[in-house]
């Protein structure tokens, strides 16, 4: 499978996603990793710094990466033209997985912004007659599912991931992300976070996904691991 990965900032990706896509990785299928900025308002580190920071985290993680400039850090904008500009990049990378930030309303408007785009570029994707499209063969994804950044949300995810046979790679592939650990606690944070997650379905570390779509299945029997732990 081709999966593809979107962050608006550096680090969105692999303090919400990276355990998910090592996973993937070690069975055999593609990752992508696209940023719409490199954190230019950001206080800590330097759009270059940052940029080259991802890149190691990508690296790491065995993920390809590229930037595409929305205007930067704190201009993402939640637009049909930039919707149609993802939803171009679909049609030349064809995913069958996308991965993207919750696009409800959270501590930085970017998340939200790039959750949106992508949801509707999933969309635009596939449309045929889409005039700015034309060129490429209309492309339409498996699924589409919303992570979370650096907090939960109110809602409890409709997915959770064991992440504990990975976490060791996944906190290598955050500390890349030197700049941003300097003022905050993520690592710290996000830790507890897939601790307590984790906990709830009896596992040592977990992440959380929202669907987009119902999720299908042919019997109610193909669920084999439970999530029922209290």
């Amino acid at each position: 499978m081709n999966i593809l990965a979107i962050g608006a900032h550096p680090d969105d990706v692999e303090f919400g996603a990276a355990p998910l896509l090592i996973k993937e990785i070690k069975k055999g299928n593609t990752v992508k990793i696209l940023n719409l900025s490199k954190g230019e308002a950001g206080s800590s580190g330097t759009p270059k710094e940052r940029a080259r920071e991802a890149v190691d985290a990508a690296k790491l993680m065995g993920a390809e990466i590229e930037f595409l400039d929305f205007g930067g850090d704190c201009h993402i904008e939640y637009t049909p033209k930039n919707g149609i500009k993802i939803a171009k990049y679909i049609r030349q990378y064809k995913p069958n997985i996308i991965l993207a930030p919750q696009p409800d309303e959270n501590q930085h408007p970017d998340h939200s912004a790039a959750g949106k785009i992508v949801r509707d570029a999933a969309r635009f994707a596939r449309y045929g007659g889409l005039a700015e499209l034309k060129g490429l063969p209309a492309h339409k994804i498996d699924s589409l599912y919303f992570y979370f950044v650096t907090q939960p949300f109110g809602q409890n995810p409709d997915i959770v991931v064991d992440a504990s046979d990975v976490y060791k790679d996944w906190k290598k592939v955050m500390e890349c992300h030197k700049t941003q650990m300097k003022g905050k606690q993520y690592l710290n944070l996000i830790s507890s976070r897939a601790a307590a997650l984790g906990a709830a379905i009896g596992t040592q570390y977990a992440v959380g996904l929202w669907k987009n779509d119902p999720i299908r299945l042919n019997t109610l029997s193909d669920i084999t691991l439970s999530s029922r732990n209290y």
